[in-house]
C-alpha cells in the first residue's frame, strides 16, 4: 500500500513546490538557533516575509500571510515581547498598530536570508551545473506571471 499522500503521489506542482520549500525551511530555521535566534519559529516567518521596511500595520500583515488579524497580532505580540519587533500606533490611523522590526528582528531577517542563500548554494552543488539557475529563471518568470494577475 502506497503511504504517499496523492500530491505526492501524482507529483503536482504544489507537492513539487511544497517539497523543497519545506526542506529549505527545516534548514534555515534548524541553522537560525545555532546564530543566537533559537525562539524564532517557521511560525514567524509570517511576520518576517511580510513586513514592509517602513514598518506595517498588522492587518497588513495578515492579509499578506492569508491568515486572521487574530493570528497574525498573536505572532506579533510574541515577537515584540522577545524584542524582535515594537508595535506602535499608526501616526496615520491611532486604531491600528505599525510594527516595525527592532535592530534584533533586523538581524533575524537578514540571518534568515543569508541562511537561505546559504542552503540553495548546498542544493545546487548536488544538481548538475546550471540547473540551479534555470530553476531560479523559470520560478522567477511565473512569479513574474503571478505578481500580474
Amino acid at each position: 500500500m502506497d503511504e504517499r499522500n496523492i500530491s505526492a503521489a501524482e507529483r503536482t506542482i504544489g507537492y513539487l513546490l511544497r517539497l523543497p520549500y519545506e526542506r529549505l525551511s527545516e534548514r534555515v530555521y534548524g541553522a537560525l538557533a545555532a546564530q543566537g535566534f533559537p525562539d524564532i519559529r517557521p511560525a514567524h516567518s509570517a511576520v518576517f516575509r511580510h513586513i514592509a521596511g517602513s514598518g506595517s500595520r498588522v492587518s497588513d500583515l495578515a492579509e499578506r500571510a492569508r491568515m486572521t488579524k487574530q493570528s497574525m497580532a498573536y505572532l506579533v505580540e510574541a515577537l515584540a515581547s522577545a524584542g524582535y519587533v515594537a508595535a506602535t500606533p499608526d501616526p496615520a490611523d491611532g486604531r491600528a498598530k505599525l510594527v516595525r522590526l527592532t535592530r534584533r528582528g533586523r538581524a533575524v531577517s537578514e540571518t534568515l536570508v543569508r541562511l537561505s542563500r546559504e542552503a540553495e548554494e548546498e542544493l545546487a552543488a548536488r544538481l548538475p551545473p546550471g540547473r540551479m539557475a534555470a530553476l531560479r529563471r523559470l520560478l522567477g518568470e511565473l512569479a513574474e506571471v503571478l505578481e500580474r494577475s
